[in-house]
């Protein structure tokens, strides 16, 4: 399928997916409805062309296919919706974009946080089961279990399709805040594939995030997760070469930074640390902006990133914020000290390629070429993306042939 239709399916599926629950109330059905549009979508438009209204022809699609699913099992239809739905659209489909109020019904108080946003990333986020499995450190089948369990219950709760009230956005929050951060990082650093990045998954990561900022202009958390996404989009031209490679931080040619997104960030940050109490996304922005504001790596303020990522640690106890910490007291007080981190979370992230990565690091940092080479090879066998998977077996490599220059045994 042409990169340009998959890019638009992608961009429509979500407002598809709107458009049928609100007309239906049926989540489940819906989303078995547009799937199946998508299908055929994949199979005609690059065949026959992209049609003038594609929003359109996915919704009349999508429509479709749910009344023949209605008409194929009639001991669990009523004859009334069966009737309402045979209503198929005519004219126009409003040019509404539903997608916040789906991203809100998805985390409906019915579900567990968990559940929640493992549904929103699959609907809104078009993730597959296995990403979303990455994203939570589960198994796939869990995940699979899960997701279908929330369709039923969201189903059952007969929750309308509309907009939250103001005390219901707030019970909601956090959860739709947590759904957007990681869909932004899955859109930046995809857990599976050939590609580094989903820049459609980021862009749309931010794009929600910005109308739920006009939604909510002055909540900090708000604010700060919007600021957080623009400070690490903002290095998303240097983080790749022309290959497709990964390019650390540490390596990137910092003119290539998007300096507009960079002031954007920090101004919002800046404004939201003014907001009351500081939440983990202020602290994660706050930390990206140490790190933007630095001409060059050498430039780094490692003391303040240490003292932030302290702060985060104690605030939301995950232990990737450990492994992040770890790396910035290497910075300020040697690898040994990051390496002593690492202790305490190494029974938690057990088989995370992030943990031998990081490892890794710490120990060509501290001259044990031989360990870093075990731990970066350890890592990539751990990784899924294969992006990842490269850089991580040619740092492996290319400590092979230091190694073989310095007369170190390699094993």
């Amino acid at each position: 399928m042409p990169p340009r239709v998959e890019d638009l399916l992608r961009d429509l599926a979500p407002q598809v997916l709107g458009v049928l629950i609100r007309r239906s109330g049926d989540f489940y059905a819906a989303e078995d409805a547009v799937q199946e549009a998508l299908l055929a979508a994949a199979v005609h438009w690059p065949r026959d062309g992209v049609p003038a209204k594609p929003l359109g022809w996915l919704v009349h699609t999508a429509v479709r296919r749910m009344i023949d699913q209605r008409r194929s099992d009639q001991s669990r239809r009523d004859r009334e919706s069966l009737a309402l739905l045979q209503e198929a659209p005519t004219g126009e489909i409003p040019a509404k974009d539903d997608t916040l109020i789906l991203l809100f019904m998805c985390c409906h108080p019915a579900l567990t946080p968990a559940s929640a946003i493992a549904l929103t990333l699959r609907a809104v986020g078009g993730l597959t089961t296995a990403q979303i499995a990455n994203a939570f450190l589960a198994g796939e089948a869990t995940m699979a279990q899960r997701i279908s369990r929330a369709k039923h219950i969201i189903k059952a709760s007969g929750v309308r399709f509309r907009m939250p009230t103001r005390n219901e956005l707030a019970a909601r929050l956090r959860t739709v805040l947590h759904v957007l951060y990681l869909m932004f990082n899955e859109g930046y650093a995809s857990s599976t594939g050939h590609e580094l990045n989903r820049t459609d998954l980021a862009d749309e990561a931010i794009r929600l995030t910005r109308m739920l900022q006009r939604l909510l202009p002055d909540d900090g958390e708000v604010m700060g997760l919007l600021a957080l996404m623009l400070l690490i989009d903002a290095r998303r031209r240097a983080r790749i070469n022309a290959r497709g490679d990964l390019i650390t931080l540490a390596e990137q040619d910092r003119t290539q930074w998007d300096q507009a997104l960079i002031a954007e960030g920090v101004a919002l940050i800046n404004r939201a640390i003014g907001k009351g109490a500081v939440g983990e996304y202020q602290l994660q922005a706050a930390i990206s902006a140490v790190h933007d504001r630095a001409a060059r790596p050498e430039r780094t303020d490692w003391p303040q990133i240490l003292g932030l990522y302290g702060l985060l640690e104690q605030l939301t106890g995950n232990p990737i914020v450990t492994l992040n910490r770890a790396v910035a007291a290497a910075m300020v007080d040697g690898p040994a000290a990051g390496l002593t981190l690492l202790a305490e979370v190494e029974d938690r992230l057990r088989g995370h390629h992030r943990l031998d990565a990081v490892r890794a690091h710490l120990l060509e940092m501290a001259g044990d070429t031989r360990g870093a080479m075990a731990h970066y090879r350890a890592a990539a066998g751990h990784t899924t993306n294969l992006a990842e998977q490269r850089y991580l077996t040619t740092q492996a490599a290319r400590l092979k042939m230091q190694a073989a220059r310095d007369g170190v045994a390699s094993g």
